[in-house]
This record gives C-alpha cells, structure tokens and sequence, in this order.
C-alpha cells in the first residue's frame, strides 16, 4: 500500500489531446515516518507519518516530540519494511496510479433541503405563498417523533469525505506536486490523505 499526507493547491484544467481535463494540484509530500506500531505492544500494524514540520516558534508543548501540523496513521501487512526518520517523497507514485483521496469538504453552514439535499421545492403557483423552498410534510405523525435519518435542514458539508479512483496524470518531482484528474474535496491548502493499493 502507498500512502502520502499533502496539501491542495487548487484546480486547473490541462488538455489531453483535444479533450480539456479537470484537473487538482497537490503539494504532497515529503513525509517523515514518526512511529512504527508493533503487533505485540499497540495490537495493530501501523506507520504514522508526519507532514510540513513546525519553526520552533510555533511548536506547542504536546508537540515537542513530533513538531507536524498534520500527523496520521495507516494500517500495513509488514511494517518492518520502513524506519523511524525515513522520509517518504512523490516519487512513490507513477503515471496512471489510480489513488482515493481523503479530505474535509467545504463547510456550508446550516443549510435548507434544496441545497442540503436537491429537494425540488413546492410549486411556484396554485396559491403556495411564503414556502417556496420549505421541506413540506415530513411523514406519518403515527410515532409522535422525527424518525432517525429524515432529510431535513441543517448542517451541510465540513465532513471526512474521500474520493476514490483519481487518475494521477502528470508528477512533479523537484516541487513535490502530484496533478489528479477531476476534483478533490476541501477548499485551497487544506490538508488531504493520499492511498494508493
């Protein structure tokens, strides 16, 4: 499995051919391997890796030991293969890896159910006045309750969201910049997970 932590630059578009492609920029890597799980001791095969190293003005007291801003944990088969202080760079990836990205959507705010959830609205005519975007009916009044998982207002986006089978299609080694098609979740430099089987 490769694995990268690294940060969205922003969207572009690239042409291939004659086709226009979305394309996402990522700054990724280098990552430094902070800690080796061992089976016997933690009761799991992992590595943690850490990314864009703290200046010492800005490294706290929880954080002396490890002075990232973006610290994370991946489960592996055979740990023994890396070493605390390795470093991990973009050239782990080629040409055509297909990876899933992780990332925090953008945070919408509290939101109504056409934008929440694509409800079409009430009719804009035959006397509907003042709940043009309203939900409508929300079900039976049998139970005398909302039943769980209703669609309805509220919160939207700022969740863990991950996008898979992203095609890597350009990979710039001395700037650390790993070039996706299509888009990736979250807004410009924040922090986004990198797999890859």
């Amino acid at each position: 499995m490769k694995f990268l932590l690294g940060k969205k630059i922003g969207m572009s578009q690239k042409f291939q051919g004659e086709e226009l492609l979305p394309i996402t920029l990522i700054k990724a890597g280098p990552c430094v391997i902070t800690r080796v799980t061992d089976q016997e001791k933690d009761n799991a095969l992992a590595v943690q890796i850490g990314f864009k190293e703290l200046k010492e003005k800005k490294i706290k007291k929880s954080q002396k030991n490890t002075p990232f801003a973006l610290l994370k944990q991946f489960r592996i088969d055979d740990p023994s293969i890396y070493k605390v202080g390795e470093k991990i760079e973009v050239s782990i990836f080629k040409l055509g890896d297909k990876v899933d990205v992780t990332s925090v959507s953008k945070g919408r705010g509290f939101t109504g159910v056409m934008k929440r959830h694509g409800f079409s609205g009430m009719p804009a005519t035959h006397g509907t006045k003042h709940d043009h975007r309203h939900g409508g009916s929300i079900g039976s009044t049998n139970n005398q309750r909302v039943v769980k998982g209703k669609k309805m207002a509220g919160r939207s986006g700022g969740a863990r969201t991950t996008i898979k089978n992203l095609e890597i299609i350009d990979i710039d080694l001395e700037k650390n910049i790993l070039v996706v098609r299509g888009g990736v979740p979250g807004a410009k430099n924040s922090f986004v997970e990198i797999t890859a089987k």
